[in-house]
């Protein structure tokens, strides 16, 4: 903030507060020089959420002590801090092998980032956008996003999802499909042991290698009473 800027933030404080009103001129002078000492690079204000008057506005009522300059700054560093903690470093459009203007370009985007000038970058996230059409036709050729000699490599490591597909495979009921009434395994989870000790509590919980009957009942059924697309 400018000499000029602190004065128009002093003035408002002023109208909230009395405690802070200078009306000889030189001691309103050496008020402004000491503010400005403190806030010189902290800005007046924003366009992501900082503005020195909300700050001010809010110690005054939530403190009953005249606000002081260390207490805008405060605020500030701790502006500054919660943002770069948010943002994460964007791949530069510079060169990588010219590291002067890579190392450059980094510092700039992470000072408009604490200075409020430019929002945080978060990391990005999967999206449910359409595949591309030449993944699309790939995806419907093998039918799966594993390669078929991928998923047979894995099979000795999954034995229960390489029972379940092959069962499907051979049009019998999938029965992970559904949930387990017995042992209330969700959808997709296999069927687990459950024992019980002499208090009537759980004592065990293995998953099985095979499903409970009463799943497999379940599936077969709802198999059954699926409509029949034509």
């Amino acid at each position: 903030m400018t000499p000029h800027e602190i004065g128009a933030l002093l003035a408002y404080i002023g109208r909230l507060d009395p405690r802070l009103s200078r009306t000889d001129t030189g001691e309103a002078r050496d008020q402004i020089a000491q503010w400005h000492e403190l806030l010189g690079d902290v800005p007046p204000a924003t366009a992501h959420g900082w503005d020195a008057r909300v700050t001010a506005r809010e110690h005054i009522l939530d403190s009953p002590y005249p606000i002081m300059p260390v207490d805008i700054a405060r605020k500030w560093r701790a502006y500054r801090r919660d943002r770069l903690q948010r943002h994460t470093d964007p791949l530069p459009s510079a060169s990588p092998d010219d590291q002067a203007a890579w190392a450059a370009e980094l510092r700039g985007t992470r000072l408009a980032v604490a200075t409020g000038v430019a929002a945080p970058t978060r990391h990005r996230e999967l999206t449910g956008s359409e595949f591309e059409p030449e993944r699309q036709g790939r995806l419907r050729e093998i039918g799966s996003c594993i390669p078929p000699h991928i998923r047979e490599a894995l099979s000795p490591y999954r034995p229960a999802r390489a029972a379940r597909e092959a069962a499907i495979a051979l049009g019998q009921p999938d029965v992970l499909g559904v949930r387990c009434e017995h042992c209330h395994a969700e959808v997709n989870e296999p069927c687990r042991s459950r024992r019980l000790g002499l208090d009537g509590q759980p004592r065990a919980n293995a998953p099985r290698s095979t499903p409970h009957p009463s799943r497999v009942d379940l599936a077969a059924t709802q198999q059954v009473q699926q409509p029949v697309m034509v």
